[in-house]
């Protein structure tokens, strides 16, 4: 088991003009599951594949534990990787491919089959391992993957993306399977998703990078109820919270007809700024009982059994303003939820409000 450490890591593709990672500095802990999440682009994969030594270091160093791995091919960095397309021989069963690393290394037949047989039963495979990838099942061929990568013992795991091929409720339970998986193995795990659900639920600390930046590292809890910046909060939270344009006034910043209290210390941050972004989680509204709040026109109710979601737009606005009209979500009790074409008061919990300055984009509040 090892540390990793990104110091000022970089990696610039030939012909393009802006690092695919730019001076990446993050250090992972013995033990750790990290997981790095962005949209498509940030460079999250890139980050993981230089880690692997599949990129070149443009500048900058990768440390595993207290070796420098930067220039070291990858078969000397003591890593395994869980490819997202599985990257099975279709030619070998299940036990073959599971042992093959462990026969290019020239592992006595004995203690590869020990070690097979140890991965295939943290991972109920022991049915399968004579059997082809192509009788196996994506979610069984997933499970081999991660089978060839245990046996090998390394010091690091590296997954890129492993479950995009899965279908949705498959991807939920082998999720919490290598959640498990990892923890009970204790091993340095560095997962790359674009699924910030995928990446709440499992990692331990979440690194969230945008167009090769780090933008924030830290707990899971942390990034959602603390977002650095307007990116982190935009991204983090399935419905994403709610951002705003409000009118600095006296007292709060006003979105339509109604004045959000934020406290004076806060707004004096806005660095003169006449509007401020408000950001609000869908969970924070409640439908006003006073007739104060926020005004929604519902468009569309999505009721989910123990929950529904209200989506609409500031009521009141004219037909030009609709067309860049922010989309409002509120999730609100299922068995008191309004019904689509009406018009709500919606209540906020000013200590949960999130306040940005517009013009750098970073938390003020």
């Amino acid at each position: 088991m090892a540390t990793v450490s990104y110091r000022d890591a970089s990696r610039i593709y030939p012909g393009s003009d802006r690092a695919a990672v730019n001076k990446l500095n993050l250090e992972i802990e013995d033990g750790e599951f990290m997981v790095l999440v962005g949209p498509s682009g940030c460079g999250k994969s890139t980050s993981l594949r230089m880690l692997a030594g599949l990129e070149e270091v443009n500048a900058g160093n990768i440390f595993i534990g207290d070796r420098d791995v930067t220039d070291l091919p990858p078969k000397d960095r003591d890593i395994a990787m869980v490819f997202q397309n599985y990257a099975l021989y279709p030619h070998m069963t299940v036990a073959d491919n599971m042992g093959f690393a462990l026969k290019m290394q020239n592992v006595p037949k004995a203690e590869r089959q020990k070690r097979v047989q140890e991965a295939a039963h943290l991972l109920g495979l022991e049915d399968f391992l004579s059997r082809k990838p192509k009788a196996l099942s994506g979610g069984q061929r997933q499970r081999v993957a991660m089978g060839r990568a245990i046996v090998r013992q390394p010091q690091v795991f590296l997954m890129d993306e492993p479950l995009s091929n899965l279908d949705a409720k498959l991807r939920v339970s082998t999720r919490t399977q290598i959640a498990a998986l990892q923890r009970r193995l204790g091993v340095t795990t560095v997962y790359v998703t674009h699924d910030q659900v995928e990446a709440m639920t499992m990692g331990d600390r979440v690194a969230v990078l945008k167009d090769g930046i780090l933008q924030q590292v830290d707990s899971p809890l942390a990034l959602y109820d603390t977002p650095n910046n307007l990116f982190v909060a935009g991204f983090i939270g399935s419905p994403a919270m709610n951002l705003m344009i409000g009118k600095v006034t006296e007292g709060g910043a006003t979105i339509g007809d109604y004045t959000v209290p934020v406290p004076r210390e806060t707004l004096a941050k806005a660095d003169g700024d006449e509007t401020v972004t408000l950001g609000i989680r869908p969970e924070t509204f409640k439908i006003s009982s006073t007739g104060q709040g926020i005004a929604l026109d519902i468009a569309v109710v999505e009721e989910l059994g123990a929950d529904s979601y209200l989506y609409g737009t500031l009521a009141g606005l004219s037909e030009d303003e609709l067309v860049n009209a922010p989309q409002i979500v509120a999730r609100v009790g299922a068995r008191t939820a309004p019904q689509k074409g009406e018009v709500v008061r919606l209540e906020i919990d000013p200590e949960h409000v999130h306040v940005f300055n517009n013009t750098t984009e970073d938390r003020i509040s």
